[in-house]
Formats: C-alpha cells, structure tokens, sequence
C-alpha cells in the first residue's frame, strides 16, 4: 500500500485518464429597483492600469486559491484552479521575494499624469505589501497579504488547513463543467504535503518557545479531531452532491486521497498538537511568546493602518465606551431598567424571553427568516444612502458544524468578482442563545447589507488589485458605518430596544480596543477579558467565550472596527464642517464606497476630494 505522500498529484489525475488516445475520462460524462446601477469597471486602458494588473496577477501567483475566490482564474489563468501554489518555506520565501519587486515597482511607477484612481492604487500596493514584509521578516506567524487575518499560530482554533480547506471546497472550488472534476481532483491530492508543511511550521514554532495558550490548543484538538472524522464528507462530499457526482474514477480518486493523505496528515499534525498542549500554559496574550511584544505592534499597525500605540488604543477605547454607555442609560431608563450598571442592566435584558428565539432547529429557523427579512428590509432603503447601486447576490449561510465551536456569531463578505460565487452572511447557530432579536438585525447590517456584503460588491467593480488589497480598518470601519446607516435610516424608529442593541454593539467594538490591548499589552488573563466584557456591557457568556479566544489568536484584528469606524465618521463630520449645504449623505457615503477599501490615510484622501469636488 502507498505511503500517505506516495499519492501524488500527478498520479491522481493519471487515475482520472482512459490512457487510450489521450481521452480524458470526464468527456464521456453525461438589483436593486431603483437609483443608479454601478457599472463595470472596463479593462486596464493604459500604462498605469495596466501595471497595477501586472501586480494583481504577479501576487494572485502565490494566491491561486484566492483567484479563485474573486473569479479571475480563467483563460490563461485557467490552470491556476487546480492548484494552491507552492506549499510551506519555499512558497512563503518565493511570496515575499515577489513582493519585494512588486513593492519596488510600485513605489518607482512615475505620479504624473496619473488619475486620482490611479494613485490610490499604487498607494494602496505600498502599504499593503510594505506592512505585509514586515510580518513575514518576524520569525513567526502567517501573514495574510492585503487581508485581515494575521496570526502567530499558524494552525489554532480559527486558523489552518483542517478549517480553511473543507470550506474552501464546499463553497469556493467550482463545479459547473466537466472540466473542472479535474482541477477539483488536482486540488485535493495536493492537500497531504500542505498539511504536512503547516505540521513542519508547528514543530519549528515549538522548537523556538511558540507555544499557544493550552485553552486555545483544547478547542484545536477537539475541533481536529471533528475535522479527520468528517473528512470524506468535507473533500468527496461537494464532489459527490455536484453534478459530477456519478464519475465514479473521480470519486474514486479523492476517497483514495483523503484515506492515504488527508486523513494520516491531520493525523500526525494532531499529534503536533497534542504534544504542544503538554507543554504549554495559560497566558493569553503575546506578550508571553517570544518576541510578541514586536509581534503585537506589527499586528495593531497591521489592523488600524495608524501608528497608534497599545496604550493608545486603550484609552480610546475606554473614552468611547463611556460615551455610548451615556446614550445606552438612556433608552435602559425609557425601557424600565433603571437600576445598576449599564452592564448589568443589559445582562438582565438579555434574560428577557421576549427577545430569544426559540431553542434548536425551530429556533435556527426562525433566526435565518429574521435575517433575511432585514436583508430585504435594507436593501429597499439604499438609494436613500447611495447615488449609485449595486445588487449583489447575496446567500444566508450556517456556519460549517466543525467550525461553530471556535467561530465568532457571524461573518460574511462580497462573492467573486465575476458573479459566480454570490456574497455570504454566515451565521454561527450551534446555540440559539447565541443571538437576541434586538441585535441580530444589527448583525444583519454589519455583515450583508450595507456592510461587508455591499462594499465588497464595490470592491469588484474596480480593477483587479483594488479587489484583492483589503484593509481590516476600513472593512470593519465600514461594517459598523453600515449599522450606523441602518439607525439614521429608521432600522429602529418603532423598536427601540433594537436600538439598543446597536449602541450595545458599538459599545462592544470599543470594549475591543480594551480587552485586545488588555490580553496583549497590560498581560490580562482570559478571564478578565471575558469579564470585561460581561459587566462593563452586559455582553453575553456564551458570546464572549469565543470572542475573547479569537482575540489570543488573532492578536490586534479586533482593534480595527472601532478605530476605522471612528475616522470614517470623523470624516464625515470634516465634509460636512467643510461643505455646509453642499455637503449630501449620498454623495459622500458613495465616494467613499467608490474610493475603494484603502488604509485610513487614504482613504481621507478620498474624501478630501470629495470635498473638492462638491466646491466646485
């Protein structure tokens, strides 16, 4: 019998030929209503578009898995589908040296002549790649180039192959032509030495004292554990329910994968595991590894785009926390709460069975309707926020089983950049009691509609480069601007308690600030970062939990909602001190959408040209 290594990639697909001929074995199988629509950005049209599509591609390279996501593995790029690049040491070291010619392109590419678009895409290929060497100069961690999730552990509770992969294939990895049976098998059978070359990582990280906390490495080992179990359901199963699911070779190939490969390398990667839980202990922040001061401050420039310090950040935090505690005491008086800490009041309106849903399958069900009530109920307002449109397809999801347990209570984001994978809210219901009927609407808000969901949509209208580089403070700025939208448009005129449950979640992102810099910078444990949060804002147990441990895992993303949420607004209050009648809602709301998902510096660019051009 073969080795779990022995079935290679080229083996895989020669499973997949009839031999005879050459014949492959696959080619004998059977908006919204109103306002205006946002057009298409045409095709690079000249030198400097052209150079930053140079750049796209010459990073997308290293990110095939990532071309497919947006779409753009086609024609020349077509062979891209079948493969996630080169695995572990030698394609992070390839990665960065490519970066460090494109970083040089860019910085060299001549200003003049060039439209306002133009420069903000050579100045947000500076920073991105910039910020992203510096991480990967760092001994340690997984740098997410152009994206939010930077970790030190390169395989935890939220971060790996053992999660990324199943979901990737589930919901990312096209099926829609026989062609593409093939690049689905290709893709799988390069999946052993991937997880190999991340257990390679975890051996060498433990070798140097990397060692995460051991209540991050429980939830990792019963999570992985889930993940060997369902494997074949997680690699065979899209395959199986596709259209394709009759080619019996194919299927035959991938079970074949996921016994000898998948399965005894997650295997050994668990046992990496095991034997970093025997020695590791309960500190949560950085602070504690080696180096993870450095780390920690790379990590916070990373997320804010701000040269803003841990101190910093932590006192703003606390000064905007009190703020919209004053606005939440408030409406908790109007409501009859009127005894204790806002905190404290919260904890007890949580308690309200009026606003739980029910337990179990009944209760899921009826937290997908309210979604996608809200979802209509929005969309129907954005040209009241918008003077151009988009109309993103847009899916509900529940988040994977085997991924619930270490999962925030949502995420979501815009679909491909062709259209063919839809935008995704994923709502996280292993409980019910996750949720509450005053703030899932805001949820809703943050994730689809006007939030992630909709910007991304902007996002691939323009050239390919603006489309990839995202910055954690402006895609979490936005996202709580979108909440902010949802309440000026009347989300909550006739339910005030879902009012609340807005302030509350602002109130929540400033708690952020406290708890990420508490863990990492002022050596807080976990316990007091989950206390925190529980009674300064009443948040809830069960939420808390897993947010608190995403924060040890990915140390300072946390700290870009509340910050890019703050500068947003603060420029939006500079358009208005500066425009005075000019100023309009829509307008400014539309340039900064337009203006692309940018740094906070540039994107104040964007305004400030905004601003000029509503002058006149």
């Amino acid at each position: 019998m073969q080795s779990c290594l022995d079935l290679t990639r080229r083996e895989a697909l020669g499973r997949l030929s009839l031999g005879a001929g050459g014949a492959s074995a696959l080619a004998l199988l059977p908006a919204c209503a109103t306002g205006a629509p946002l057009a298409k950005m045409p095709a690079a049209s000249n030198a400097a578009d052209a150079a930053l599509e140079r750049i796209a591609y010459a990073m997308l390279a290293h990110e095939p898995g990532r071309a497919t996501g947006l779409g753009v593995d086609v024609g020349e790029y077509a062979h891209w589908r079948g493969t996630f690049g080169t695995p572990g040491e030698a394609g992070i070291s390839d990665y960065a040296a490519t970066l460090k010619r494109l970083l040089a392109e860019a910085r060299s590419y001549p200003r003049e002549a060039l439209t306002p678009d133009q420069v903000t895409g050579f100045e947000v290929v500076e920073s991105a790649f910039a910020k992203a060497l510096e991480g990967m100069a760092l001994p340690y961690g997984d740098v997410a180039v152009g994206s939010w999730r930077n970790a030190p552990y390169n395989v935890i509770q939220n971060v790996g192959g053992y999660i990324d992969y199943p979901r990737f294939f589930g919901s990312t990895q096209p099926l829609r032509e026989a062609d593409d049976v093939v690049h689905y098998v290709a893709r799988v059978s390069e999946l052993p030495k991937i997880l190999a070359a991340e257990t390679d990582r975890l051996k060498f990280n433990r070798g140097m004292g990397l060692v995460p906390p051991d209540f991050l490495l429980d939830k990792t080992i019963a999570q992985m554990e889930a993940a060997i179990r369902g494997a074949e359901e997680s690699y065979a199963g899209p395959l199986e329910a596709s259209e394709f699911g009759g080619n019996d070779m194919a299927l035959r190939a991938v079970k074949t994968i996921i016994a000898q490969g998948i399965q005894p390398t997650l295997a050994a990667q668990l046992e990496e595991i095991k034997a970093q839980r025997a020695i590791a202990n309960s500190h949560a922040g950085m602070w504690a590894q080696p180096r993870g001061d450095e780390y920690y401050a790379w990590a916070v420039s990373a997320s804010t785009t701000t040269a803003l310090t841990p101190d910093e950040i932590h006192e703003q935090g606390l000064e905007e926390l009190a703020e919209l505690h004053g606005q939440m005491d408030v409406i908790l008086k109007e409501l009859g709460y009127t005894q204790g800490s806002v905190g404290a009041r919260m904890r007890a309106l949580a308690e309200d069975p009026a606003y739980k849903f029910s337990p179990g399958d009944e209760g899921r069900a009826e937290i997908i309707a309210f979604i996608e009530d809200r979802i209509a109920w929005i969309t129907a307002q954005m040209p009241r926020a918008f003077t151009q449109l988009v109309n993103p397809p847009l899916e509900v999801r529940r988040l994977p089983l085997a991924e619930e347990l270490g999962a925030p209570g949502a995420y979501g984001g815009a679909g491909s950049k062709d259209g063919s994978i839809p935008g995704r809210m994923w709502i996280n219901l292993r409980t019910t009691d996750l949720h509450r009927k005053y703030d899932l609407a805001d949820l809703t808000f943050h994730e689809s509609i006007p939030g992630h969901v909709w910007e991304g949509e902007f996002s691939n209208r323009l050239p390919l480069i603006r489309s990839i580089l995202a910055f954690n403070a402006f895609s979490e700025g936005w996202a709580l601007y979108a909440e902010q939208l949802a309440d000026e448009l009347g989300a909550y005129d006739d339910f005030k308690v879902g009012r609340l449950g807005y302030l509350q979640s602002l109130a929540f992102r400033a708690c952020r600030l406290v708890v990420d810099t508490g863990l990492h910078h002022k050596r807080w444990t976990r316990e007091q970062g989950r206390r925190f949060f529980v009674e300064e804002n009443g948040s809830k147990v069960d939420e808390v939990a897993s947010e608190v441990d995403r924060y040890c895992s990915w140390p300072g993303q946390a700290c870009g909602y509340k910050i890019g949420h703050t500068e947003i607004v603060a420029q939006r209050a500079r358009a208005q001190s500066e425009l005075g009648a000019r100023y309009d809602l829509r307008a400014f709301n539309t340039a900064v959408v337009l203006g692309g998902n940018a740094p906070l510096d540039v994107m104040a660019n964007t305004v400030s040209r905004y601003i000029a051009q509503a002058k006149g």
